[in-house]
């Protein structure tokens, strides 16, 4: 089984394949907030934003991940990007990760609802039992994200991964299961309706 190209349409946000008619809008959202710049995560420099198009559509064309270009439907601009990642249909999981909004959008509905569409599409479309996510020991604001998405923390791989500068990062990882999904996707939509 492999992952088939999807667009995800929320009332807010709007999830489309990553193509390179989003390059312009990418470098814009990455510029808001010099993205490039947190030590915390792997947003890719606005000079290198080919590369990481390249890098997506390898992984899409593997069929183990989707890359999205965040759309903000209101302005109908590039927010970020988005990956469905890392899918293992033997043991049914799949992990969200690669994900970066400009400043413009953080703390606003369009993360919560990118996370509401992909995770209804991992556990209603896809049927899978579980989606991970990852983060930097050290990216404070990422963890707190994702708590309040309802995702469980289950503890922490350390010297999991080298940085671009070349820091050892300790991971830490989160999950979300198919009997949570439920609670999860109501406590989701509340916030939607905040």
């Amino acid at each position: 089984m492999q992952l088939e190209t999807v667009t995800l349409d929320g009332s807010f946000v709007r999830l489309e394949p990553l193509g390179h008619k989003h390059l312009d809008g990418l470098r814009h959202a990455i510029l808001d907030g010099d993205l490039w710049k947190l030590f915390v995560s792997f947003v890719p420099h606005p000079d290198r934003i080919d590369q990481f198009l390249d890098d997506a559509q390898n992984s899409c064309n593997e069929g183990n991940a989707i890359a999205f270009a965040t759309i903000d439907k209101i302005s109908n601009k590039v927010a970020g990007s988005t990956r469905l990642m890392r899918a293992d249909f033997h043991n049914k999981r799949i992990e969200i990760g690669f994900t970066f909004l400009g400043k413009t959008w953080q703390r606003t509905r369009i993360n919560t609802e990118s996370k509401l569409l992909m995770l209804t599409h991992a556990f209603e479309s896809l049927r899978l039992n579980r989606v991970e996510f990852r983060t930097d020991y050290f990216n404070r604001a990422s963890r707190q994200a994702i708590l309040r998405l309802g995702a469980k923390e289950e503890g922490i791989l350390r010297s999991h991964m080298v940085m671009p500068d070349g820091r050892v990062r300790d991971s830490v990882i989160y999950s979300v299961t198919q009997d949570e999904w439920p609670g999860v996707k109501q406590l989701l939509s509340h916030h939607l309706t905040r």
